[in-house]
């Protein structure tokens, strides 16, 4: 019996998804449970476990693909009755699908429990029979309109015969024939008036010249033999179908997936809460120190220490220090969050996305620290799940990363901060009256304005450029 397996709703209301991989092919043996396609929705890249055991029969879907929630992706023969996969599916759906004709409700049908999914029941359709292929129509071209030229002779799209009209024939000069050449796809608007005598016709033909490539240097524009003779001498121009040919000048990158929800969101946060940003340039000399002590601790030994890990410390401390930049405005009321969901931007290949270390102001620093480096793996991966990209409640976007300074980050959706760190680089600074090389960098600091207003967002700014340049206050302050 074949069964048919539906794509699920992986995250909180979505509607669809993009095929971005498959595991298995027709004819392979599949197991409950075992991942069988990567998907990816508007948050994340998402494997899909199997929910039936036994062999592949078809995959209904292709990679690149986007689908509808509960659209059938793929079917399995589970080797339970039936006479083969077409006897099979009948089976199936003589049973579960509705007579059109008597109108017989559907069964319910219970599907197999999907790990991390759920149990739902759902009527069972028939899939609507693809009809047999068939050639397209060929559209026939609309015959020319033009003011008042001479009757069009037909000719081939390419390559493009010359056609003589009869001596003395109408519009000519000096005895030079006048005919249309149809050129590329035939339609009129494409068609160019030839002038030339019939022995610089002959000349052109021997010596392989397009007379429609040519300017005309003759009476009223007719191509003479000096003009066939200097396209042969001259380099022979590249056609402009034969240069887009030779390289793309225009790429199309459909807007999809997590680009089109990461657009989306930033579209809303960007035009509906009131941004304001600060700067602040800080020595964290001291911070680098801290980095490169923390490294040489057994309780650090195999999880990465970066910087990051500082500053991720001093934002959590500075919330604590002041909620309300923890918070989230609604419209009707601002909810103030007394947990920290630290969200640490990630730039990938298929866009930006957020994902959140939850519950990060209760951990110590090994744990965030192995927390924040899982984290940033799973992102560069494609792996985050849905659960780790929301909730989120105030972020940190690392831009000196790519090497710079700094910038004026958009707020994630829902949370009313966020946090720019630029590159750290060796900078001129003044210490204790003297000028001294020191690694300096730029912190930046987005708000929303209806709940941060510029006093608490300086405060919470400078308190976490104080922790960077004295990472000691950390530990007082927390």
């Amino acid at each position: 019996m074949l069964r048919e397996f539906r794509l699920p709703d992986v995250g909180e209301g979505l509607t669809e998804a993009e095929i971005v991989k498959w595991h298995v092919a027709p004819g392979d043996s599949v197991k409950i449970n075992q991942t069988i396609v990567e998907i990816e929705t508007a948050k994340a890249v998402v494997e899909l476990p199997c929910p039936y055991e036994g062999t592949v029969s078809a995959l209904m879907v292709g990679e690149g693909q986007t689908v509808d929630v509960g659209a059938p992706i793929i079917s399995v023969d589970d080797g339970e009755g039936g006479d083969g996969a077409g006897a099979g599916r009948e089976a199936l759906a003589d049973d579960m699908v509705p007579d059109a004709r008597n109108g017989a409700p559907a069964k319910e049908e219970r599907q197999p429990v999907l790990v991390g999914y759920g149990v739902k029941t759902s009527a069972t359709r028939r899939r609507p029979r693809k009809p047999a292929a068939s050639a397209p129509p060929v559209a026939p071209v609309p015959p020319a309109r033009t003011a008042a030229p001479p009757p069009v002779t037909p000719v081939p799209a390419t390559p493009a015969p010359v056609v003589a009209a009869p001596a003395g024939a109408a519009g000519g000069v000096d005895g030079a024939a006048s005919v249309d050449v149809a050129r590329g796809d035939g339609s009129a608007s494409a068609r160019a008036r030839v002038l030339a005598k019939p022995p610089v016709r002959k000349l052109a033909k021997d010596l392989g010249v397009d007379l429609t490539t040519l300017m005309g240097t003759g009476p009223q524009g007719s191509i003479t033999r000096a003009d066939v003779e200097a396209a042969v001498a001259a380099p022979a121009p590249v056609p402009a179908a034969a240069r887009r040919e030779a390289g793309a000048r225009e790429e199309r990158i459909p807007v999809r997936g997590v680009r089109k929800a990461t657009a989306q969101a930033m579209v809303a946060s960007a035009f509906s809460a009131p941004h304001v940003t600060e700067w602040l340039q800080v020595d964290v000399t001291e911070t680098m120190e801290a980095v490169r002590r923390l490294r040489t601790l057994p309780e650090f030994a195999e999880v990465k220490v970066s910087p990051l890990l500082l500053v991720a410390k001093a934002l959590i401390t500075a919330v604590r220090r002041h909620p309300m930049v923890n918070a989230t405005w609604t419209g009707e009321e601002i909810v103030v969050k007394h947990y920290v969901n630290l969200g640490i931007a990630a730039a990938t290949d298929r866009g930006l996305i957020v994902p959140n270390v939850k519950d990060a102001d209760a951990m110590a620093l090994p744990e965030l620290a192995r927390a924040l480096g899982e984290l940033t793996e799973r992102a560069r991966a494609g792996k985050c799940q849905p659960a780790e990209l929301s909730g989120g409640t105030i972020t940190i976007t690392n831009v000196g990363v790519f090497g710079v300074d700094a910038g004026t980050p958009i707020l994630n959706p829902g949370e009313v901060a966020i946090l720019a760190v630029g590159q750290i680089r060796d900078m001129p600074w003044v210490v204790d009256g003297q000028l001294a090389v020191r690694k300096v960098t730029t912190l930046a600091l987005s708000f929303d304005h209806r709940v941060v207003d510029g006093e608490l967002g300086s405060y919470v700014l400078r308190d976490v450029g104080a922790m960077l340049e004295d990472p000691l206050r950390m530990l007082a302050w927390s």
